[in-house]
């Protein structure tokens, strides 16, 4: 299967979702826009569209961030969406999502930085795609802000910080503004560029140490990520056909 990901900034890497691509053996293209890379003007090149985060907001311009077109990755969500592509947003990818489909993204009530539990609500226990999480799985946090949510989407999973977590906006486009793909190489990426946040690490509930977040062991939560792109790609294949 033909995967394409789109990568905001060379510190927001795609870690294990891009392991799991190579992994399974998947032609996998990409748009590192931080380098120039236009993202694609149609979904015919790709089976699976995998939008990753970044510092920018949907409404940040290109007055603001001369390499990020939001218009146009909006674009492309929404006709990967409607030629029943199979759909990720992270993070910003997922506020991306929302806004593309008519939702306006907000602020969410707490800043978020670190690893922290999230809890499925009766719909994402329901949902086959992530019914593996569990009731509640512990999984990386990186964002202050939380999708808009159109007239289509239903939450599936929420945390204590964050009442947006993991969103369900087509029958096989999701976001999560949650991060399941993060490893050490992404988090030793992040702390840098991080370092005003993390001073408020103890002060605010939901911001760990730089410390315990390298010590975390992302294996568990990288494992139930590649199960959902696995099913993700099943779907996919099966609407398809």
């Amino acid at each position: 299967m033909r995967v394409h990901i789109i990568v905001h900034e060379n510190f927001e890497q795609p870690a294990v979702c891009l392991e799991w691509a190579q992994n399974r053996g998947h032609t996998i293209s990409l748009s590192a826009i931080y380098q120039g890379d236009k993202v694609p003007t149609s979904s015919d090149g790709f089976d699976m569209l995998i939008i990753m985060g970044g510092p920018q907001s949907p409404l940040t311009t290109i007055q603001d961030c001369a390499y990020f077109d939001s218009a146009a990755e909006q674009h492309l969500i929404r006709q990967a969406i409607d030629n029943g592509k199979a759909v990720l947003g992270i993070c910003l990818g997922a506020q991306l999502i929302g806004q593309a489909l008519g939702g306006m993204v907000e602020s969410s009530p707490n800043k978020e930085i670190g690893n922290f539990p999230i809890q499925l609500t009766a719909a994402g226990l329901a949902d086959e795609m992530i019914e593996h999480f569990g009731q509640e799985l512990t999984v990386g946090h990186w964002h202050g802000d939380m999708p808009g949510l159109p007239p289509q989407a239903q939450i599936l999973a929420y945390s204590t910080g964050c009442p947006r977590q993991i969103i369900r906006f087509a029958p096989i486009a999701y976001g999560f503004q949650c991060h399941l793909e993060f490893n050490r190489a992404a988090i030793e990426s992040l702390i840098p560029h991080s370092k005003l946040d993390l001073q408020h690490a103890g002060q605010y509930p939901y911001i760990q140490p730089a410390s315990e977040i390298l010590d975390y062991d992302y294996v568990p939560m990288n494992q139930k990520l590649c199960v959902f792109l696995d099913k993700l790609l099943h779907r996919y294949q099966t609407q398809k056909h």
